[in-house]
């Protein structure tokens, strides 16, 4: 079992749920009792530590004759909440309730995307996102070390895209379209982690969601659409608003629908952390 370390206070109810994480075990610390043989021995730590203490910990912690292995040990340590470059409501709603630690610093991108494929095209927006803050992190705040967190959401049916409507009555064609049969969500995420003195790494991956929704009726359309939910959502419509009552089933995780797969984000960046 993998020893991790939270360095922030938490409640009661934030422990149990930290514990309750698989193949984890964690303990709780303020920075000042974080020590030399924490670095070393612990897979992963989270928490808002200054980089004077981490530096001086991680240094103090290894002999010469460990050095070559410093590299590794220092990637493991997540120093600060990762950075979500979206402003999406529901992807700060997902990160919060899974209580993955994070900051907010959206990519002023444009989104648009010549690629045809759903699954590829999700992950180049993603990454581009990614790319954006990375290079503003980088060059702008002088930044040498960072995790980012980007996604894309993009639905399709019968392997068209259908991005977000441009007005009320896209909105209800893409509905009008969409109404009792199948269609799929993919949500592409990229993680871009950079350690002191070395270039950004990236990892990007891709989840795919089955979603059938009821037949229904124009009047419906009509109604949910004059809610003003549709207008900036892909596909026209929020799973996880009043349009629910017309979803028949879903195949696969319902959180890419949301807009991201937090499960297959946690995982991702466990492992992609220990490299």
């Amino acid at each position: 079992m993998r020893k991790a370390i939270v360095v922030k206070p938490v409640s009661e109810e934030e422990k149990r749920e930290y514990e309750s994480i698989k193949d984890m075990e964690f303990s709780f610390c303020s920075p000042e009792e974080l020590s030399r043989q924490d670095i070393s021995d612990t897979a992963l730590i989270i928490g808002d530590i200054s980089p004077e203490v981490l530096k001086g910990l991680v240094e103090r912690s290894l002999s010469s004759e460990e050095e070559k292995s410093s590299e590794h040990r220092s990637c493991r340590i997540l120093n600060k909440p990762l950075i979500l470059a979206s402003a999406s409501p529901r992807r700060k709603e997902l990160l919060t309730k899974a209580d993955i630690p994070f900051t907010v610093m959206p990519a002023d991108i444009d989104e648009s995307c010549d690629i045809e494929d759903p699954a590829e095209a999700a992950e180049e927006v993603s990454c581009l996102k990614a790319e954006y803050v990375a290079d503003k992190l980088v060059k702008e705040e002088k930044r040498d070390a960072f995790v980012i967190l980007s996604a894309d959401t993009i639905v399709s049916v019968d392997g068209k895209i259908l991005g977000k409507p441009r007005d009320e009555e896209e909105a209800f064609e893409v509905l009008k379209e969409l109404q009792g049969r199948d269609h799929e969500v993919y949500t592409g995420v990229t993680i871009a982690v950079k350690q002191s003195g070395r270039d950004v790494r990236y990892r990007q991956f891709h989840e795919k969601t089955r979603v059938r929704i009821y037949p229904v009726s124009d009047e419906q359309i009509r109604d949910y659409i004059s809610t003003g939910e549709p207008l900036d959502k892909a596909g026209s419509y929020a799973i996880q608003g009043s349009f629910a009552k017309y979803i028949k089933s879903i195949k696969g995780d319902y959180s890419n629908v949301v807009g991201l797969p937090v499960g297959r984000v946690f995982k991702e960046l466990k492992q992609f952390l220990r490299k």
